[in-house]
């Protein structure tokens, strides 16, 4: 089995595209998902956070509130490190055991999707890479309509990641996502017949 990547920027559509991915019948390995998982409640993950974090960081519930994780880390670096170093382990983990349980299935293609994968150094392992991208301003503002933020809450939260151009020059592919779903659609299906005729796997898989 092959497993390629998929990334973007914030709000530039790649959950988007996974679907259209998965729609087709390409399995997805969501690792903000498996970042969830990471840290659910009885994990030593989330033990983990709570010892970096303290006892704020959770909700009445016992689950960790992630977006009070995200401002704390957010403002501070370091902690952000610390954070990585606790979670990233644990979603190569679970990323390998769900690449192994497709692969024990008979699928010919995986899609990796994850914002951070050219930023993290691991682009090369996940070849080829799709890269979808968007202007600024549209990113500004899906991200308020999809998240309720502020357009300065979203533009910091754009501008504290890589630049996406960067990503873009690291891409094997990359989907403009300006115009409709139906056109994101469409060029996602594009890249998807050349991702298998690349990797001489037949497509006929996903009709």
């Amino acid at each position: 089995m092959h497993l390629f990547g998929l990334t973007g920027g914030i709000a530039s559509g790649k959950s988007a595209v996974a679907a259209r991915l998965a729609e087709r019948g390409v399995p997805v390995i969501d690792a903000d998902q498996l970042a969830r998982e990471a840290v659910a409640k009885g994990t030593d993950g989330l033990a983990a956070v709570v010892r970096l974090f303290g006892d704020d960081v959770l909700l009445e519930d016992g689950a960790l509130d992630r977006k009070k994780v995200a401002e704390a880390v957010f403002a501070d670096a370091d902690k952000r490190k610390a954070l990585n170093a606790i979670v990233h382990p644990i979603v190569s983990t679970l990323t390998f055991k769900a690449a192994s349980r497709l692969r024990d299935e008979g699928e010919a293609l995986a899609c990796y999707e994850a914002a951070l994968i050219v930023e993290n150094g691991v682009a090369d392992a996940l070849r080829p890479l799709i890269v979808v991208s968007a202007p600024e301003e549209l990113q500004i503002e899906r991200a308020t309509a999809r998240d309720g933020s502020t357009p300065d809450e979203a533009r910091a939260r754009i501008r504290a990641q890589m630049p996406l151009a960067e990503k873009v020059r690291a891409a094997d592919f990359v989907i403009d996502n300006t115009g409709t779903r139906d056109e994101l659609n469409r060029r996602t299906d594009e890249v998807l017949a050349a991702i298998c005729a690349r990797l001489e796997v037949d497509a006929d898989r996903y009709e």
